[in-house]
C-alpha cells in the first residue's frame, strides 16, 4: 500500500509543538516567579510575555492554550496564586501578540484583541469574587486599608489634604461597587499591558522571526498500524519549500528485515533529505510504499539515531535515558539492553560523564528499547574517534542478525559501509551506480613544506589540571598535570580518544575555563584575563554563529570597525563565494557554517588559532577546503592547534604532534607519520 498523506495541520500536538512549549512554559514560569518575588524585577513581567509570544507565533492555538495551562499549574504549585495569575497574564498577552504577529497583521488588530479579551478577564474575575467571597472580601479590605493609609499620610502635608480626603471618600464608592472598579481597572489593564507589549513583545517576535521553526522529522499523517517495513521508495524525488531546485530526485531501492544498509555521499548530496523520507516525511514526487505508518519513535516503528548524541539524552542517568517517554508496561530489560551495546554495568552512570562514543551507544540503546522495526543512523559515527567508529559499525551491523530490524546507516565514511550488505550512493540529490571520484580520497591539500616556526613561546600551560564540579560528589577529572608550550607559527596537533580531555584543553587555552590548578599564560599573561586573543572553533560550528545572516556575523566577530570590505576579504580568505554575505545562517551546509567561523575569526587577526575537531561530519571535498584554508592560515602567521581523533592528511597542517588519554599528555612526543600510521 503506498503513503503519500498531506503533513499534518489537526489533530494532538505534534512532538516539536510539544517540545517548544514545555521549554518556553518553563521560561514564564521562571520569569514570572522572579518578577513576583522580587519587587525590584517587576519589570519581568513584559520579558516573560516573550516565551508565549513565541509559541502563540509559530504553532497552533491549542499549543499556546495546553502550555498556558501546564505553566499557571506549575506556577501555582511553586509559588501560589500571585505567580500563577502573573503567569496566566503572560500566556494571555503573549497569546495576542503572537497570534496577530502569526496572521501577518498590525497593531490594530491587537487593539482590537485587547477590547474582546479585557471584558472577558473582567466578567471572568466578577464571577470568580461572586463565588469565592472570603476572597473577595480580603481582596477588598485589603484595597480599603491601602487607601486609608495612603490617605492619612497625605493629609500630613496641608497642600495634600484635598487629595487625602478625596482618597477616603473614593474608597467607599469603590467597595460598595467593587464590580464596576473590577470590570474598569480589568479592562484597561489588559489594553494597557497589550499596547505596550505589542512595541516591546513584538519587536522581540520580528527579530525571531528569521530563525526557522521547521521540524526535520516532521512525519506525514498515516492513521494506520505501524508498519514501516518491508520499504520501497519509487521515483521518489524532494523539494523544500521555496527552494528553486530538488534535492533528491528519482530514487528507487528497497528495504526489508534483516538488512544492514549504507547511504553514502558528500555534504549536499540529499541523504539527510533521504533519511526523513525513510522516518515518514511525504515526499514531492514518487511514493513511498510500506504496509503501514512510519510510526516515527513509537515502539515496533522507526528509530533515528542522530550525529550529536547529547541532543537525544533527556535522562540524568544512564538507566534513565534508555527508558524515557516508555509505558510502564513495555519496559526493556534495560541491563540486558546494555550490555549488547557495550555499556554493561553503565545503568546508574551520569550521562554527563560519557564520551562521545558512549553517548552514541547510549542512544542506540535507548533506541532498541522501543523495538523498532526500522532503526536509521543519520552520521551516527561523524563525531566518534576511529576505533569508536569501528566499533559502532561493528553493533549496528549485527543487530539485524540478532533483532527482527533493518539498519541504515548514513555516513560519508566509506570504511563504513564495509559490512553493509548493499550500498546506496547519492551525488547531487541522485542515485548513482558507480563510485566517484570524490569518495576515493579527501581530495587535493596543499603539499607539506617546512615551516616557519619562532621559538618565543606564544602560550604556555604549566601543570595544569581540571576537575569539573571539583568537591563535589559528582567531581570528575578531565584534565592531570599538563604541560605543553606553543611557539608563534607554531602547528600542533593534539590526538586523544572521546573523553581523553581535548575538548577541556582547547577551552582552558583560549581563557573560556580557568584551570582548577596550575597556569595558562598568553604572552606572559593569564589567558582566561585575555579572552578573545586566541581563537577558537567550537566542535558544532552552528552554536558559534549569533547572527541572521553571513556578513552580519562576520561583523559582529569582528567588532564595530569592520565593514563590507573586510567582509569580502574574510568570504575570500576561507574560499567562501561574496555572494553568500546576504545569505541566512541556517541555508549554509555544514563545511559552510565551519568556514564561517574561520572568517569570523579571521577579520580579527588572531595570533594563535585552537581548532576542536575541524573536520568532524565533513565529506572528503569539505576536508579538503577546511585543510588548505588551515594551510594558508598558518603560512601567513597565525599558530594553529587542531584538536582531533582524525589524522589524515593533516601533516598539511601541522608539524607536530601529541597524545592526550585519560587526561594526562604522553611523555613522548608522536610524529606526524606515526600518528597517521
Amino acid at each position: 500500500m503506498s503513503s503519500r498523506p498531506e503533513v499534518r495541520t489537526t489533530g494532538n500536538l505534534r512532538p516539536l509543538e510539544l517540545a517548544t512549549g514545555a521549554v518556553m512554559a518553563g521560561f514564564t514560569v521562571a520569569l514570572s516567579v522572579i518578577a513576583t518575588v522580587i519587587p525590584l524585577a517587576s519589570a519581568l513581567h513584559f520579558v516573560a510575555a516573550v516565551p508565549m509570544g513565541i509559541v502563540a507565533q509559530r504553532f497552533r492555538l491549542r499549543a499556546v492554550v495546553a502550555s498556558g495551562i501546564s505553566a499557571t499549574v506549575v506556577a501555582f504549585v511553586a509559588a501560589g496564586s500571585g505567580s500563577a495569575s502573573a503567569v496566566a497574564l503572560c500566556v494571555l498577552i503573549g497569546g495576542i501578540i503572537g497570534n496577530v504577529k502569526r496572521r501577518g497583521r498590525g497593531f490594530p488588530s491587537a487593539l482590537l484583541a485587547s477590547f474582546v479579551v479585557g471584558p472577558l478577564v473582567a466578567l471572568y474575575s466578577i464571577v470568580l469574587l461572586l463565588i469565592l467571597s472570603p476572597l473577595r472580601n480580603l481582596i477588598l479590605d485589603s484595597l480599603d486599608y491601602t487607601a486609608r493609609g495612603v490617605a492619612a499620610i497625605l493629609k500630613r502635608w496641608p497642600p495634600l489634604i484635598g487629595s487625602g480626603e478625596w482618597i477616603e471618600n473614593s474608597v467607599g464608592t469603590i467597595v460598595d461597587y467593587w464590580w464596576v472598579w473590577i470590570a474598569a481597572t480589568a479592562t484597561l489593564g489588559i489594553v494597557f499591558t497589550t499596547v505596550v507589549s505589542y512595541f516591546v513583545l513584538g519587536a522581540v517576535l520580528d527579530r525571531l522571526a528569521a530563525i526557522p521553526t521547521e521540524d526535520q522529522l516532521e512525519s506525514a499523517l498515516d492513521t494506520r498500524p505501524i508498519g514501516p517495513l518491508p520499504l520501497a521508495l519509487e521515483h521518489v524525488g524532494f523539494t523544500y519549500p521555496g527552494a528553486h531546485s530538488a534535492s533528491l530526485t528519482d530514487i528507487n531501492f528497497t528495504i526489508d528485515r534483516g538488512e544492514f544498509i549504507a547511504i553514502v555521499g558528500h555534504n549536499g548530496s540529499g541523504k539527510s533529505t533521504l533519511t526523513r523520507l525513510l522516518a515518514g516525511r511525504a515526499p514531492s514526487t514518487g511514493i513511498v510504499v510500506r504496509p503501514g505508518a512510519a510510526g516515527l519513535g513509537r515502539t515496533g516503528g522507526t528509530a533515528v539515531v542522530l550525529q550529536r548524541p547529547e541532543s537525544q539524552i533527556l535522562g540524568t542517568r544512564v538507566a534513565d535515558d534508555v527508558v524515557w517517554g516508555l509505558q510502564p508496561d513495555h519496559l526493556p530489560d534495560v541491563e540486558a539492553l546494555l550490555a549488547e551495546v557495550g555499556l554493561g554495568g553503565m545503568a546508574m552512570r551520569e550521562t554527563s560523564s560519557l564520551s562521545g562514543g558512549e553517548m552514541q551507544r547510549l542512544a542506540v540503546a535507548a533506541a532498541l528499547a522501543r523495538k523498532p522495526a526500522l532503526l536509521i543512523a543519520d552520521e551516527a559515527t561523524a563525531m566518534v574517534d576511529r576505533a569508536g567508529r569501528e566499533e559502532l559499525v561493528e553493533l549496528l551491523a549485527t543487530l539485524p542478525r540478532r533483532h527482527d530490524m533493518a539498519v541504515v546507516l548514513v555516513t560519508h565514511h566509506q570504511a563504513d559501509t564495509r559490512r553493509a550488505d548493499r550500498v546506496i550512493q547519492l551525488h547531487g540529490g541522485r542515485q548513482i551506480e558507480h563510485q566517484p571520484h570524490w569518495m576515493l580520497g579527501a581530495g587535493p591539500t596543499t603539499p607539506s613544506a617546512p615551516w616557519p616556526r619562532s621559538t618565543r613561546p606564544l602560550l604556555e600551560i604549566s601543570n595544569v589540571s581540571h576537575t569539573y564540579n571539583n568537591r563535589t560528589p559528582w567531581s570528575r577529572t578531565a584534565l592531570t598535570d599538563v604541560n605543553l608550550t606553543i611557539g608563534a607559527g607554531d602547528g600542533l596537533l593534539v590526538l586523544g580518544g572521546n573523553g581523553s580531555g581535548k575538548s577541556t584543553l582547547a577551552w582552558i587555552m583560549a581563557g573560556l575555563t580557568v584551570p582548577t590548578a596550575g597556569t595558562a599564560l598568553f604572552e606572559d599573561k593569564p589567558i582566561a584575563k585575555e579572552v578573545g586573543s586566541v581563537g577558537l572553533t567550537f566542535q558544532h560550528s552552528r552554536l558559534q554563529l549569533q547572527r541572521r545572516t553571513v556578513a552580519e556575523d562576520i561583523e559582529a566577530a569582528g567588532g564595530p570597525e569592520i565593514g563590507t570590505t573586510q567582509v569580502s576579504w574574510a568570504l575570500d580568505a576561507v574560499g567562501l563565494d561574496r555572494n553568500l554575505a546576504g545569505r541566512s545562517i541556517d541555508q549554509l551546509s555544514g563545511g559552510q557554517m565551519r568556514r564561517l567561523v574561520l572568517a569570523g575569526l579571521l577579520v580579527r587577526q588572531p595570533r594563535l588559532l585552537i581548532l576542536d575537531e575541524p573536520l568532524a561530519g565533513l565529506d572528503p571535498p569539505g576536508r579538503a577546503a577546511i585543510m588548505n584554508v588551515l594551510s594558508w592560515i598558518r603560512r601567513n602567521g597565525t599558530a594553529i592547534v587542531v584538536i582531533s581523533h582524525d589524522v589524515d592528511g593533516m601533516d598539511a597542517v601541522c608539524s607536530r604532534t601529541i597524545h592526550l588519554a585519560d587526561g594526562i599528555l604522553a611523555e613522548n612526543p608522536v610524529s606526524m607519520e606515526e600518528a597517521q600510521r
